[in-house]
């Protein structure tokens, strides 16, 4: 500990920027040293979880006590002194519980606890109380500084608000908002719940690679990178869909991945340039089975996380029971939008009715793509109840398999929740050919910096049994299950722009 006597902390506590409270806190930190105790202890056997008290003494009515030795640890998140009393409370992952320290009792200890503040981690040894106002208590006998918080927490309790400063300093919004930490609970249970149920399904989850060469398997636009000793650029993945087909193709029938997928494009409530993906496929299935699965998946988890299948996301009641309800892309957009559409009108046709009703488009769209782009601007915030869009046009399913009753159409599925695309699935495209000419077609209209797959179209050829693929994006299936507003408040550490 010999820095705390050093020339580095003298200059350290002479900086003007650092607050007074922050500097007062640093003292107490070198006093605590000074005097042959340490600071930042390097481990600590702590007994008892602060959930398995409160629980096991529940019984104790109040002015009663139990003379049974308990040991806890957690962060002092309150003070409140009277006199030769002092309150304090201190939480762990599991819970909150007060401290009772009566000076008369332990001396020495009372005085040591003047040199703590909110934000310290302290180990306690005592016996559990009831205070007459009938709060369960821990009646302090012994107590150890494990780590001095050298930063004041936020707005003293009152609960962090600021939601850059949220979103920047995760860490200051789990200690300060205890539904946050809820949130993120929910989000790892959900993750742990989709692995069980494919698993249990009899499905097999694989990793594929994050740098790719050629970035494919969706239309966006990728992080770029470069390696030295190979002297070739790579890209972030985009989607891991091409190389799962690969295994598909090797062999495998019912495989997954859950993992991080990357694009190089715009930030908004329901974009982050890093983001969770499901990919799911299964040999010897079309798009239907997909959508029983996608079913299968988001009720098991409603009904392992939530009680009842009925939530409430945004001030909307949403009904998870099935039937889902199903509608194809043109008769969405006649309900919603109160526009009817055709894929056999001429583009001329579509062009007009778009710009009528405020929709811009790229002008190498065809008549396809136009009206997805009403779709996506008129149609998908309005659908809250859970319901499967069917039919997309084959100008904007590149990967999808044509449609057996319409050659403009393509066997694929999105389903919406709460206004948000949760997931989105197709019968794969196994014919190499048509897939070239798909690829191509892509590569004319998007214009962004990649090249054909050649090696996919290779992997095509040897056979690519009938197949069902589908992507869940974890985020937005954790906003609708949390109630969150934006995919920022179910990412960990969303990105951000630079403080500078």
């Amino acid at each position: 500990m010999k820095l705390w006597k050093s020339n580095k902390l003298k200059d350290l506590l002479k900086n003007k920027a650092m607050s007074s409270d922050v500097i007062s806190r640093y003292k107490k930190a070198k006093q605590i040293i000074e005097s042959g105790k340490d600071a930042f202890v390097s481990k600590h056997d702590c007994k008892n979880r602060i959930g398995e008290v409160i629980e096991l003494y529940s019984y104790l009515k109040p002015g009663e006590s139990k003379q049974e030795s308990i040991s806890i640890c957690g962060r002092i998140i309150a003070i409140r002194k009277h006199g030769k009393l002092t309150f304090a409370d201190i939480r762990d992952q599991t819970g909150d519980i007060q401290l009772y320290l009566d000076k008369k009792r332990i001396g020495d200890i009372y005085d040591f606890f003047d040199l703590l503040d909110i934000g310290d981690w302290i180990s306690t040894e005592g016996y559990p109380t009831r205070t007459a106002r009938g709060e369960l208590s821990m009646m302090v006998d012994k107590l150890t500084l494990l780590t001095k918080s050298l930063r004041p927490l936020p707005e003293k309790w009152h609960g962090l608000k600021d939601k850059e400063v949220r979103y920047r300093y995760r860490y200051i919004d789990l200690i300060s908002n205890p539904k946050v930490k809820e949130t993120f609970t929910k989000r790892s249970k959900i993750i742990n719940l989709i692995r069980q149920f494919l698993i249990s399904e009899g499905f097999i989850e694989f990793e594929t690679p994050m740098l790719q060469s050629i970035p494919g398997g969706a239309t966006a636009k990728p992080f770029k990178t470069h390696h030295d000793t190979l002297d070739m650029n790579l890209f972030l993945r985009i989607a891991p869909e091409l190389y799962l087909k690969r295994l598909i193709i090797g062999g495998y029938e019912k495989i997954f991945e859950l993992n991080r997928n990357f694009r190089n494009e715009g930030i908004s409530y329901r974009h982050n340039p890093e983001f969770t993906m499901l990919e799911v496929y299964q040999a010897f299935v079309d798009y239907r089975e997909m959508m029983n699965l996608t079913q299968k998946i988001i009720l098991y988890i409603i009904d392992n996380l939530i009680k009842g299948r009925k939530i409430s996301y945004q001030e909307n009641e949403i009904d998870i029971n099935p039937p889902w309800r199903e509608m194809t892309v043109l008769d969405s957009i006649e309900k919603f939008a109160g526009v009817k559409l055709s894929f056999e009108m001429t583009r001329n046709k579509v062009s007009k009715i778009a710009d009528e009703i405020g929709i811009d488009f790229d002008e190498k769209l065809g008549v396809g793509g136009i009206i997805n782009r009403i779709f996506e601007k008129k149609v998908e915030n309005k659908i809250i109840q859970p319901t499967f869009i069917t039919d997309y046009p084959k100008e904007v399913s590149p990967l999808a398999r044509e449609h057996s009753k319409n050659p403009n159409l393509t066997e694929r599925f999105e389903l919406f929740i709460g206004g948000i695309e949760i997931a989105n699935a197709f019968s794969e495209l196994t014919d190499p050919l048509d897939q070239r000419i798909r690829f191509e077609q892509q590569l004319y209209i998007e214009e962004i910096e990649t090249e054909l797959d050649e090696d996919f179209i290779r992997a095509l050829e040897y056979g690519m049994p009938p197949t069902g693929g589908l992507g869940i994006g974890v985020d937005r299936l954790v906003m609708i299950m949390t109630d969150s507003a934006s995919i920022r408040d179910v990412i960990l550490f969303p990105h951000m722009r630079s403080k500078k």
